[in-house]
């Protein structure tokens, strides 16, 4: 290989390390923001409720690495019963374990942010849900409305509005604690936190999706969250896949169209170039 090509190809393969470095996916879709919510009763710093806060925090992150939902009441030697904080996660029921434990270790670091110092916190992203207090909510059923919001009206256009209530109607349905579907152009998904009986999920999910429905009516998409189950709809669809993924899908194949462009280019320079020395030496003849 001569110098000048070494040099060629030592230039092209900078370009592309600097385009790799330059290309930064964007923060997953799956931690976008929804809701969340503190408590006005705030702690001490310093106190053992703090240490056992922090405690519950950690325990929701390291579980998360194995598993889409889990609970804890934690107590720390020293604690009296004023200190015990109870919590739990939950991610999407679609979710890896690498996009769980990605989901609630960021919730974690938000709701440190949001509910500094506060006795009790809860944070909806679109992927996962965590929640900590100094009162047992756990097994709890509660249908208190805690966030909702409609789309625009879409007018009476009987096609999409039979296709939104025959896949509400499929969310309802089936005893499960997580659903995901479609009808034509509408898709939906539902979820209970797992602290519920089958029954108890059933329940709040009829009424979630039965305000969603009243609330939302003929909006293109809605949003129903209950304190312990929630039930959305729109035309855009809910994909466990992050945009992460979808970003580094993109970067592969813009970086192979590039390698393509660069050797065609690389083949059609040392064409030239021998043509060149071609009719170069047959005129010199």
């Amino acid at each position: 290989m001569h110098a000048q090509q070494a040099f060629s190809l030592f230039t092209v393969w900078s370009y592309l390390l600097v385009f790799s470095f330059l290309v930064h996916p964007s923060n997953s879709a799956l931690e976008s923001f929804v809701y969340a919510g503190c408590s006005q009763l705030k702690y001490n710093p310093g106190t053992p409720y703090e240490s056992n806060v922090n405690s519950i925090l950690a325990s929701l992150v390291n579980s998360a690495a194995f598993s889409n939902f889990n609970n804890f009441k934690i107590s720390l030697p020293g604690s009296v019963q004023s200190d015990v904080v109870y919590g739990l996660f939950q991610c999407r029921g679609d979710l890896s374990n690498s996009d769980c434990h990605d989901c609630v270790t960021y919730a974690v670091s938000r709701i440190g942010t949001l509910c500094g110092g506060a006795s009790g916190g809860a944070l909806q992203l679109d992927g996962c849900f965590v929640k900590y207090d100094n009162i047992s909510f756990l097994g709890d059923e509660d249908k208190t409305v805690v966030f909702k919001r409609c789309g625009p009206s879409i007018g009476y256009d009987s096609d999409v509005l039979t296709q939104r209530d025959a896949l509400l109607a499929y969310l309802t349905g089936g005893g499960q604690y997580f659903r995901i579907g479609g009808s034509g152009k509408a898709q939906g998904i539902a979820q209970c936190l797992q602290d519920l009986s089958t029954s108890e999920c059933q329940d709040c999910l009829s009424e979630a999706i039965g305000q969603l429905k009243s609330e939302c009516q003929s909006s293109t998409w809605g949003d129903m969250f209950l304190a312990k189950c929630y039930a959305r709809y729109s035309e855009r669809g809910y994909s466990s896949k992050s945009e992460k993924d979808d970003d580094d899908d993109d970067m592969e194949r813009t970086l192979a169209i590039t390698i393509g462009l660069i050797a065609g280019v690389a083949v059609i320079v040392v064409f030239l170039s021998f043509f060149t020395k071609l009719c170069s030496g047959k005129g010199g003849k």
